[in-house]
């Protein structure tokens, strides 16, 4: 049976950060996500998953200043040692809040840079991160992201992701497959996953066009979930979705896939 986790940074906005954990659990979710934990202490949280039975199953390398549009360093040759402190920083969440897995959002080319130079930045980056987490045997993951939603973005395809595991050369190294972004980006979706299953560290979804929840647009999600189940994917499935109500009412979906 597929197993689903609540993003936080995506549902649940309707009430304060803090109040989403017991509203996922509410729901029927026994496993969260998000993006950035920083902005809290790490006791804060430990205690909201203690306090409604959740398991915390990833968040994000810190990715810059969000709010001025950074998506990411990791790409960006002048901000080594910060991606360095970022990662020993996401560990640090990672050990009392339990997850295995990190993702790292390698950010958008900056222009007028060296090629050479940006994708070398890259390989040592996440050389570096995938052997930091490996100490404390946390996967690092690397997220293709369309061009549409973030344009010029360094990691948009899945081929693009294999190629560059390859060239880290690390075996602590998979990708994360957001549905939505690789429908936008590429589709292919359901043959995809199958090749590269034993490179897919986690799932992401969202239905496409808006981003909204699965059965809203054109994929055909109770497809891809069958094959995801038939294919034998023991991970969870992240709900990176927007809404287009309320989250609650969102979630009539996913009572014919239990929780």
């Amino acid at each position: 049976m597929l197993k689903f986790s609540a993003n936080l940074s995506m549902l649940f906005t309707e009430y304060e950060f803090m109040d989403r954990f017991a509203h996922a659990a509410k729901n029927g979710f026994k496993a969260v996500e998000y993006m950035f934990p920083y902005a809290y202490s790490k006791q804060q949280l430990r205690d909201q998953l203690d306090d409604h039975n959740l398991t915390h199953i990833l968040h994000n390398l810190p990715a810059g200043n969000w709010e001025q549009g950074e998506r990411g360093i990791a790409c960006l040759p002048n901000r080594v040692s910060e991606f360095q402190d970022g990662v020993g920083a996401a560990i640090e969440y990672a050990k009392l809040l339990g997850n295995d897995k990190i993702n790292c959002l390698i950010g958008k080319t900056p222009q007028d840079a060296n090629k050479q130079l940006v994708d070398q930045t890259v390989i040592d980056n996440l050389s570096f991160a995938a052997n930091e987490l490996k100490k404390e045997n946390i996967q690092l993951l690397i997220e293709p992201i369309n061009n549409y939603d973030i344009p010029g973005f360094y990691l948009q395809g899945t081929e693009q992701a294999l190629d560059l595991i390859k060239s880290v050369n690390s075996n602590n190294l998979y990708v994360q497959y957001d549905i939505y972004h690789m429908q936008r980006t590429e589709g292919e979706l359901a043959e995809t996953v199958a090749k590269h299953l034993n490179k897919i560290g986690h799932i992401q979804i969202a239905d496409n066009p808006g981003r909204n929840e699965p059965g809203s647009g054109e994929i055909n999600y109770e497809y891809l979930f069958s094959r995801i189940a038939e294919l034998g994917y023991k991970g969870w499935i992240g709900c990176e979705y927007k809404p287009k109500q309320s989250t609650e009412t969102g979630l009539k979906w996913l009572k014919k896939y239990q929780l």
